[in-house]
Formats: C-alpha cells, sequence, structure tokens
C-alpha cells in the first residue's frame, strides 16, 4: 500500500515538473517578438584607427572621359570623374559574361570539365576569337581562358548559349543581374560588346560588376592573372590584352575593351596589403593612356588607403535561448566580415549597435538571421553592418526532450532532500 502512495506520488511530482517546463515555454512563445538594441562603448568595442600622414588630394589631367577608383571590399568610392556617363563598353562588357558564367561554376550547374559547342551564330563573330569552328568542342576551363585572356566573341556567345539556351536569354539574364546589383545606367543586347547603340553602361557600373566578380567569386583570378597559356592540347596562343598584368605589381585583372566607336576602355583590379582596388577608365584615345591612367588611379588608392578589420565572418557575438529547444544556448555568429576603408592620417572611432531577436522558436536553420549588427563612427554615421545568424541546426524538443528534463529536475529535488 505505501509502495503504490510513494509510486503515485513520485508520477505527481515529475508530471507537475513536466507542466511547469511546457508552461515556461509556452509563456516564452506568447510574449511579442522584440529587437533589442545593445550599444556598447567600453573600451574593448569603441576603437580608434591610428592616425597616419595626411592623404594627398586627387589632382588628375585625364584624357578619358570618365574614371572612378572603388575599393573592393567596402564598395567605397574613393575617386570618381564622369562615373555616370553612358559609354559604349567594347569587352568590357564580358565581365558580366564571365561573372553568369562564374556563378553557374559555383552554383553546380556546370564545371570547369564540361564541354561548350561553337554553333554557327558563335562561329560568325567578328573581332577577338579563336576562330572557333562550328560543332567543335573546348572544356569550360579553356572557355574562361579564352574569354579571360584573349577577348574572345566566340566563346563568349558559345557559352552564353550554354548557360542561357540562347544569347538572347543570356543578355536577359545580364540585364537582370545588373539590375540586381544596382547598375543603373547599364544596358546589354550582346554578351561580347561588340558595338549597337543601345548596348552601354557606365565607369561606376563596371566597378559595381567587377567588384561583385572578384570578391564572390575569387577562383576567377586564376584566369584572370594568365600572361601566357594556350588551348587545343597547346595549338594555339593566348596573350592577355591586359598588359597590367605583367608590368603592375598586385595586379589581378580584369578586363580591357576596344572598338573604333567605344576607343580605349579599362577594369584593373589589384590587392597590395590586404587593399583590393578595380579602376575603370572610358573612352581613352589610345591604349598607353588607358593602361597610365589606371595605374594612376590604383596608385593613388594604395598610397593614400588602407582597410581596417572591425569583425571577422563567424566570430560569435552572443550565445542566446531558443523557445522549443532544450539542448541549451546556442552560438548566434557573424555571417560576413567587415572592414573599413580609412584614409591614412584620419583618426576613425567606431561603435557597435548588436540587435537580437530574444523570442526564436526551434526549429531553426543552420545560417539563419537572427539579429544585426551596425557599426558607426562618432558622428553616428554608419559604416558597416552584417547579420547575426545561428551557427548550427537547432531541432525543436520531442516529448522525450521535456520528460528527461523534468526527470533531471526531480532527481535534483531528491538530492536536496
Amino acid at each position: 500500500m505505501h509502495k503504490n502512495i510513494g509510486i503515485v506520488l513520485i508520477a505527481i511530482i515529475i508530471i507537475n515538473c513536466f507542466i511547469s517546463i511546457v508552461y515556461a515555454e509556452e509563456k516564452k512563445t506568447s510574449m511579442p517578438t522584440f529587437a533589442i538594441v545593445e550599444e556598447k562603448e567600453d573600451i574593448e568595442t569603441v576603437k580608434s584607427i591610428e592616425a597616419k600622414p595626411a592623404v594627398m588630394q586627387a589632382n588628375f589631367n585625364f584624357a578619358s572621359k570618365s574614371q572612378i577608383l572603388m575599393e573592393m571590399s567596402t564598395g567605397k568610392v574613393i575617386y570618381e570623374n564622369n562615373a555616370d556617363e553612358k559609354a559604349y563598353p567594347a569587352s568590357v562588357t564580358k565581365i558580366m559574361t564571365i561573372l553568369l558564367i562564374m556563378e553557374a561554376i559555383d552554383s553546380g550547374k556546370i564545371s570547369y570539365d564540361d564541354k561548350v559547342t561553337c554553333s554557327e551564330n558563335a562561329a560568325s563573330m567578328g573581332g577577338s576569337q579563336i576562330w572557333f569552328k562550328v560543332g567543335e568542342q573546348i572544356s569550360i576551363d579553356e572557355a574562361l581562358k579564352s574569354i579571360c585572356v584573349v577577348s574572345a566573341n566566340d566563346v563568349c556567345v558559345a557559352m552564353a548559349e550554354l548557360i542561357g539556351g540562347t544569347e538572347e536569354n543570356f543578355v536577359k539574364m545580364m540585364n537582370e543581374k545588373a539590375k540586381e546589383l544596382g547598375m543603373t545606367g547599364t544596358n546589354f543586347v550582346n554578351s561580347h560588346g561588340i558595338d549597337d547603340p543601345n548596348h552601354y553602361t557606365t565607369a561606376r557600373d563596371i566597378a559595381i560588376m567587377s567588384r561583385e566578380l572578384m570578391e564572390n567569386h575569387p577562383d576567377i583570378i586564376k584566369y584572370t592573372t594568365i600572361w601566357m597559356d594556350s588551348i587545343r592540347g597547346g595549338e594555339f596562343q593566348l596573350s592577355n590584352t591586359n598588359k597590367l598584368i605583367r608590368y603592375y605589381e598586385g595586379a589581378t585583372g580584369l578586363k580591357t575593351g576596344y572598338t573604333s566607336t567605344a576607343l580605349y576602355n579599362l577594369s584593373a583590379t589589384a590587392t597590395k596589403n590586404n587593399l583590393s582596388l578595380v579602376a575603370v577608365v572610358l573612352t581613352a584615345p589610345s591604349s598607353e593612356i588607358r593602361n597610365e591612367e589606371a595605374k594612376q588611379l590604383l596608385n593613388y588608392g594604395f598610397i593614400n588607403y588602407e582597410t581596417q578589420n572591425i569583425c571577422t565572418k563567424g566570430d560569435v557575438i552572443d550565445k542566446i535561448s531558443v523557445n522549443k529547444y532544450l539542448g541549451g544556448k546556442v552560438d548566434a555568429v557573424l555571417e560576413d566580415t567587415v572592414n573599413i576603408l580609412n584614409e591614412k592620417g584620419k583618426k576613425i572611432e567606431f561603435k557597435q549597435e548588436i540587435m537580437l531577436d530574444k523570442n526564436l522558436k526551434a526549429p531553426l536553420k543552420q545560417g539563419s538571421k537572427v539579429g544585426e549588427i551596425i557599426y558607426k563612427d562618432a558622428e553616428g554615421i554608419e559604416i558597416g553592418r552584417t547579420n547575426i545568424i545561428i551557427k548550427e541546426n537547432v531541432q525543436k524538443s520531442g516529448i522525450l526532450d521535456y520528460i528527461k528534463k523534468a526527470l533531471r529536475i526531480y532527481s535534483m529535488n531528491i538530492e536536496v532532500f
């Protein structure tokens, strides 16, 4: 009799523990979702960048019509002149073509070993080419070499047809991507850049798509830095149209362009001391002048600027609780690295604002956004931000998890008693 009463009492205690746990979870879930803002201004989070000699004033006398210099990790413009003036890009167009090729590769739709076949349309292209023959096949690896190094129009069209089904469909993809990137002064009508009255862009837009390619598809650098190479088993030699690859220290790319109408264009990228820049020069009177002006822009950037790392992708910001999950607190981490561009000689202080959703509910997938972190300078101007995400999958706890927790609470109560 006494034994039965003891069993009943134990059962009642466990049930009460279980109900308490569930009630606590439901109470948290019923609360309104809100974000908290945490402003940290202590010594560890209010940081300053050490002052160095003052930045030189930009004083150029360019012969080209428009120019821009952009730092790639932040997208900040260092110098610009007529950067929104529309111009014929010529083969600089191919930066967008290459970008869509790299997106297809990185997403797994195609691979470097896949083959691309030359159509009659592709073989009919004039201008720069590898004399691609109808029915001939080359690998995607060789296709990228052909486009990046010798600016092959015929290969551009073949790749456009492979990815888009037709070049017309591929051009739609180019314009959609341009819109997505905020390239407001651009319209593409082909994949190669041969002149057309409705085919135009701007120095700013070229810098934007150059940055997207180099920052998010870094494998392309193994092609854009080729000085000389060959395809077709060594039978066809390639020599880069971008002479800065050989003659400018730190050059990483990117693409030249020329027609008698467009004149000489260049998007030049380079990296030194963890600073990556893109310099765009449009409508220069000669290849020598476009190269020299691009070098002047790059030199100006490297001499006068540096990047400062604020935070690094994957850094743990906080350990947070998740409703319907009994496995303890989970890591909330930074989605991306944040850098700021700093003029040498300028002292920058910044603080961070952390906004976290405090009413999260399982299940949550790895990478789910749970907040944001914003960095502001001393005047309160935003200088950088990134999302805060969940580091790992968070599964919803089941009935057995609640029972186990109730038993643990009961066992602790017995020990205390």
